[in-house]
């Protein structure tokens, strides 16, 4: 069984919405030069990346030996990956001349047999295949492999296809169950999506093997990778690892018997998006029945408010359900990315609407917050709250950053972030062989042949401002093509009015759907009501116990000092406090709202000052200002808060 439902063509897709669209221009015309310029290590304020200088020492131009993160290559090949989706949009084309470049470099680098990580080549040539644990040459290929089938999409570049094209035989060749072949799998998972995409590109069915291969074997009996670390020993490129152990890599049990999301983060999602991408394409209905419980146990159990996901800051990984720290929590960026590629390929696989409510929330609230409103600021790690003043070097704390930093020497999220958003079309519009997808209600325009019928459409969202969607579309030719629109969870009813007369489309499986039987032109209307909410927790979430955070459609509302001055650790909210939406005079990029509401602030006094005594309590009436979390930290840099207290009645009685 194939999968039948695929993203829509990028270059078919123009972004109008007003925050997105702002975005996405600052990727093509300052992310992508910027972090060349890094890659280059141009900028003498910038921490070094080694990346370019690298591939060079490892194709033979310059002396010297490797430097920087063993994975650093990945920083280049999601460069190119994010600088393919760009071109497809018809912008930076300024940029060509570079990527030739690079893909010349890369070119010289790989070695005869087809082999491609420049800090084995360089310092450890006896090493190649002998720590997969550790040294990331399946990640690296993995990466190079979906950067290369974006190029080759964008550009018809050869040489990009036939660097990875050599890469993935080597790897064909090196691994396997055979005689003399290597039965290991990676350590960080990213090759099975490569090889995938590779297929699909190319229609060689040995890289969905292979891929498939890769899944089969995980988890086996000895673990190979703890076998691996074990012949390592003291000799670790990576120390932390003296904590490793096999739930870390989703090793601890084939992934068709994995129901819990354990380990790395970013490791877990794109073992998942491989497997959901496996069970659609071969029908295999184990490896779907896993994803389910996989999916359910992530977002029902392991899952931020944010759509952030790996709570721990050690070791960036999973920890138990319902453990969701504020303050300490990590919430790579990258594993957020992750997660909306497995809700993509979930939706895929199941046919569900729902998978994108995940999707949605993970890209309004944590991805968008990684990058600033310039596109050269960058978290890797997401908190709820912060308190700047503890944010310190050498403690517990070090990996919250209170600002967004310029790069980091693990650069995974920034070029993670970039792809992201310039391939968003991906996300908003998909097809199969009667329909067309609206997965995402975000203004763009789109064209698309469906059933045989050339269909041009524009959607202007306006739901947050008006609770109102317009849907401008144009058909020519015979036939009668289907749209599919999403129908969100935050939705409260909604009326579909089609050229001026209510329908009552059919819904199915969370999507409204409607026959486009009447060639030319038609407008749908969509209304509906969008109000402000509070949101609890689950009482098992104890970081969130007698908290409410404040929801506007899809995105989280946070509190920063810049509004609302220090302390927010001091404000109490009624339950249920009405909230009022006024325009965005605050300088931040697009047209989301900011939200008003009335607080009150807690201020305790101790006799004498002390650090502990006697307590009286005073309330003091406030206002309060709350930013889409998504935009914070794009001001004067704070405190900052999503989870507020309630100030319950039944507390009253402590009060003076």
């Amino acid at each position: 069984m194939k999968r039948s439902l695929i993203a829509a063509s990028l270059p078919d897709i123009t972004i109008t919405d007003p925050l997105f669209a702002s975005y996405i221009e600052k990727v093509s015309t300052k992310l992508l030069p910027y972090q060349w310029n890094v890659l280059n290590d141009r900028l003498p304020d910038v921490e070094k990346s080694y990346c370019i200088e690298n591939f060079k020492i490892a194709a033979g131009l310059q002396p010297g030996h490797h430097r920087g993160a063993v994975f650093c290559d990945t920083d280049a090949y999601k460069w190119l990956e994010t600088l393919a989706y760009c071109l497809m949009s018809g912008c930076a084309r300024e940029m060509l001349p570079a990527a030739e470049e690079l893909i010349e470099l890369i070119a010289k680098a790989q070695e005869p047999d087809g082999y491609l990580q420049t800090y084995f080549t360089i310092d450890h040539p006896e090493l190649k295949w002998k720590n997969l644990t550790e040294g990331h040459e399946l990640y690296g290929a993995g990466h190079l492999l979906e950067a290369a089938v974006a190029y080759h999409s964008a550009t018809g570049n050869e040489t990009i296809l036939r660097i990875a094209v050599k890469l993935a035989d080597l790897i064909c060749e090196v691994f396997g169950d055979g005689e003399g072949q290597c039965h290991g799998y990676p350590g960080h998972q990213v090759i099975e999506l490569g090889l995938f995409k590779l297929y699909r590109h190319t229609g060689e069915r040995k890289y969905l093997d292979k891929a498939c291969h890769f899944l089969r074997v995980r988890g086996g009996k000895p673990n190979y990778l703890l076998e691996e670390l074990a012949k390592t020993g003291k000799d670790r490129i990576f120390p932390e690892f003296a904590d490793y152990d096999d739930k870390y890599a989703q090793s601890h049990l084939p992934p068709v018997e994995q129901k819990t999301a354990e380990g790395h983060a970013v490791r877990a999602m794109y073992m998942y998006a491989a497997m959901a991408d496996v069970a659609a394409e071969c029908g295999d209905e184990q490896m779907k029945k896993a994803c389910l419980a996989l999916w359910e146990n992530v977002t029902q159990k392991r899952m931020y408010i944010t759509g952030g996901v790996g709570s721990s800051g050690h070791l960036e990984r999973f920890t138990t359900d319902y453990d969701l720290p504020n303050d300490r929590m990590y919430c790579e960026s990258c594993a957020s990315v992750g997660l909306m590629m497995f809700g993509q390929r979930m939706a895929a696989l199941t046919g569900s609407a729902k998978y994108y409510d995940v999707v949605e929330q993970a890209l309004c609230n944590t991805v968008l917050a990684g990058i600033d409103a310039e596109g050269d600021r960058y978290f890797y790690v997401n908190p709820l709250e912060v308190w700047p003043a503890n944010c310190l070097p050498s403690t517990s704390m070090a990996h919250v950053k209170p600002v967004r930093q310029r790069w980091f020497d693990v650069a995974c999220c920034p070029a993670n972030i970039a792809r992201t958003l310039a391939s968003l079309g991906q996300y908003i519009y998909a097809k199969d062989e009667k329909s067309l997808y609206v997965n995402q209600l975000i203004s763009s325009t789109i064209r698309e042949t469906v059933r045989g019928v050339s269909l041009r459409m524009e959607l202007k969202n306006e739901l947050l401002a008006s609770g109102r969607a317009e849907f401008r579309i144009h058909t020519e030719g015979e036939g009668a093509p289907m749209l599919r629109i999403r129908i969100p969870r935050y939705f409260d009813g909604c009326r579909f009015i089609l050229d001026g007369k209510l329908i009552r489309p059919a819904i199915e499986n969370g999507y409204a759907a409607l026959a486009l039987s009447h060639p030319g032109d038609q407008t749908l209307v969509l209304e509906t009501e969008i109000r402000p909410e509070w949101i609890g927790a689950n009482g098992k979430v104890r970081a969130d116990t007698g908290k409410q955070a404040l929801v506007f459609g899809p995105f989280v509302y946070c509190l920063e000092q810049v509004d609302n001055g220090e302390s927010l650790n001091t404000v109490f909210i009624e339950p249920d406090a009405p909230v009022t939406a006024h325009e965005n005079n605050t300088g931040l990029p697009g047209t989301l709202p900011v939200l008003h509401f009335a607080g009150q602030r807690l201020q305790t006094d101790i006799a004498g000052g002390e650090l502990y005594g006697r307590a009286s309590y005073r309330m003091q009436k406030a206002e309060f200002t709350a930013v889409p979390y998504c935009l914070w930290c794009n001001r004067t840099p704070g405190e900052m808060m999503v989870w507020l207290k309630t100030r319950l009645p039944a507390l009253e009685r402590f009060v003076k």
